[in-house]
């Protein structure tokens, strides 16, 4: 059984609804998640020991949270490399933090990606619920 940390930068608590239900999916296939909001990881320690990462990010004025571009500053200090990994978001708009957030996990911190970065413009809408814990058992079926 594996460990997953999914780590999350919002604004209105869509994306951390999100983030839960991630969580909820890779529970689901019989692994382990902890859900924390992107300003309790401070420090490298705080990312380790985890076999899989998953970070999402609201975005806001076309970027991904500050918050959360500050932490991926910080896990590149961290050994991810073959790791596997996720990225998601929530948006309004325009939805570029996940693929930013995607691409930096791919091909700066050589996490081993799941399929694309899961966007959603709400968790309640269109099958996000299901899109949402379908992401996060793909995630612990790549463990």
């Amino acid at each position: 059984m594996g460990k997953a940390l999914v780590v999350y930068a919002g604004r209105s608590g869509e994306t951390e609804r999100i983030a839960g239900l991630i969580a909820e999916g890779i529970r689901i296939q019989g692994s382990e998640a902890s859900v924390v909001n992107v300003t309790e990881v401070k420090k490298v320690d705080d990312l380790a020991g985890f076999d899989a990462y998953v970070f999402g990010s609201a975005t806001y004025h076309g970027e991904m949270m500050q918050g959360m571009k500050t932490m991926l500053f910080l896990a590149e200090k961290t050994d991810l490399e073959g790791k596997v990994g996720g990225a998601f978001g929530a948006f309004g708009w325009s939805g570029e933090a996940p693929g930013r957030i995607f691409d930096t996990m791919k091909n700066i911190l050589k996490t081993d990606m799941v399929n694309g970065p899961l966007m959603l413009k709400s968790a309640l809408l269109g099958g996000g619920i299901e899109m949402a814990q379908g992401y996060g058992k793909d995630i612990a079926k790549k463990l």
